[in-house]
């Protein structure tokens, strides 16, 4: 509950900050499309068109289902009843959808540990800069990661109750299928999180060839396609069709983005290698690491043969991914927000070391130091890079100074607020920006006199006093007015991440 409240509060009194991604804008307005798919008036109109539910960004939206949109919907109305713009509406909401993901993670972390160790592993897992900085802004990948997580857990416990008591709750069936279904609209690679549970009945000794345990099994499969489906409008004119389809392309996930990796821009789908073994290992916290490899050998090592299978089981949620990514080579940009959802393990592994490392302090201020320093290394960043926080890196790349033209570090322009809250106060009267990317972030926070125009399509246009916004996502800086001086300029520790500029 202390880290819960403590959550609560600094992110009450830091929402604010963060601006508009890149993603986020076409994203919600495709949530508040889709509830026209829900509305028993448009059903019958006689003229009720399911594409309408959609939005305006049908082809890059509506395979990837809105039920984190639809669940959120209610809680975004209500904020922004009571005065908030919709960017902070949704922010905070983000925001604290992130933050039941962290309890979740205690919750998993409890059944194999203590509630001190379980909670020093939700803490590490919580102040990790790259979570923390997406926990405001990213709609898609953190809301996923709770709904994997809750898949999990809730299926954990379900198969905990099956095995101990041989009968089941409905109650128990509903929420594990409840939160796999919303997970699986979501993203398509949900389901995995069944597997997960099923093999988990397996190791505490659940019989699946009884009657009544299938009768079981098949109902919470049942449940889970159907909450699926219903949140999932894309899916209700042809779903095996459109299920199959949307699985063959997200495996393959194609985009023409430009990607900075080791100094280089490559293609999204054509990305060595390496990219995600370097990126995992400049983006969490030092001591994540060494917590990680000694929890994964402490935990190993203690366990008995049920709890060694159940262990293996959670190293394969994160092991299977890794292979898939090493071994398919899917497409990969943003560094890989994409696959969050594959850490809560690791932090789970993080629980044993700390609980080995307790066990050697008699006195609690003395659990509560070491776990102070560890989580230093976080939590200093966070306040260092805010609101940026997504964009650290450790110190074996030299942080994020170092990362700076090398990686992606704010990649997704949402240093436009901060910009273009100081060109509001020196920009004079019937001003033109011209915005080199997505001029529809800038705008949303400009002032009504200030025009935002599109560089793409208007860089002919400009003119003596004209400002021009830019980014450093893929040192694009770099090839327009780079060595004018800036009248604006948005960085952290040694890391720029926009700029204004005005034409001589």
């Amino acid at each position: 509950m202390i880290l819960l409240v403590v959550n609560l509060l600094v992110g009450l009194t830091t929402f604010r900050a963060y601006g508009f991604s890149w993603d986020e804008p076409l994203f919600y307005d495709y949530g508040q499309a889709a509830l026209y798919a829900y509305s028993p008036a448009n059903w019958f109109s006689g003229q009720f068109d399911l594409a309408q539910s959609f939005g305006a960004s049908a082809d890059d939206h509506a395979n990837r289902g809105p039920a984190y949109l639809l669940l959120a919907a209610p809680f975004v109305f209500l904020l922004e009843r009571l005065g908030l713009d919709l960017a902070s509406a949704w922010h905070l909401v983000n925001y604290l959808t992130f933050t039941f993901g962290v309890y979740l993670l205690y919750r998993l972390a409890a059944k194999w540990m203590s509630a001190e160790s379980a909670l020093a592993a939700a803490a590490l897992f919580n102040f990790q800069p790259l979570l923390w900085g997406h926990a405001f802004v990213n709609p898609k990948d953190i809301p996923f990661l709770t709904f994997f997580l809750g898949a999990i857990l809730f299926g954990f416990e379900m198969m905990d109750e099956w095995a101990q008591s041989a009968t089941l709750s409905f109650k128990k069936i509903l929420l594990a299928a409840f939160f796999l279904g919303a997970a699986t609209s979501i993203r398509v690679i949900a389901p995995l999180a069944a597997f997960i549970v099923l093999f988990y009945g397996l190791i505490i000794g659940i019989k699946f060839s009884t009657l009544t345990t299938r009768f079981t099994y098949w109902l919470y499969a049942l449940l889970s396609l159907t909450i699926m489906f219903v949140l999932w409008p894309y899916l209700w004119q042809s779903p095996i069709q459109k299920l199959i389809e949307v699985f063959v392309y997200m495996s393959d996930n194609p985009t023409h983005l430009n990607v900075l990796f080791a100094s280089r821009n490559f293609p999204a789908d054509a990305l060595p290698l390496r990219y995600f073994p370097a990126l995992f290992g400049y983006t969490l916290t030092m001591p994540t690491y060494f917590l990680i490899a000694i929890g994964f050998i402490v935990g190993f090592w203690r366990a008995d043969k049920t709890k060694r299978l159940t262990l293996t089981l959670l190293f394969a949620w994160f092991g299977v991914l890794v292979a898939y990514i090493l071994l398919r080579r899917p497409a990969m940009y943003d560094g890989y927000r994409h696959f969050l959802f594959i850490l809560p393990p690791l932090f789970v592994f993080s629980g044993f070391a700390f609980e080995a490392f307790f066990s050697r302090f008699k006195q609690t201020w003395q659990k509560v130091f070491l776990s102070a320093i560890i989580l230093a290394f976080g939590i200093i960043p966070i306040i260092q890079l805010h609101p940026y926080q997504y964009a650290y890196y450790n110190a074996f790349v030299g942080g994020v100074g170092g990362a700076f033209r090398h990686y992606e570090t704010e990649y997704w322009l949402t240093c436009y607020r901060e910009a273009i809250l100081e060109l509001n106060q020196i920009a004079p009267a019937n001003s033109r920006l011209f915005v080199r990317r997505e001029p529809y972030i800038a705008a949303y926070y400009a002032d009504p006199q200030i025009a935002v125009l599109d560089f793409r399509g208007g860089q002919k246009d400009m003119r003596s006093g004209d400002y021009y916004l830019v980014n450093t996502r893929s040192n694009e800086d770099l090839t327009f007015m780079s060595g004018k001086p800036s009248v604006v300029e948005v960085s952290r520790l040694g890391a720029t991440f926009c700029m204004v500029k005005q034409v001589p």
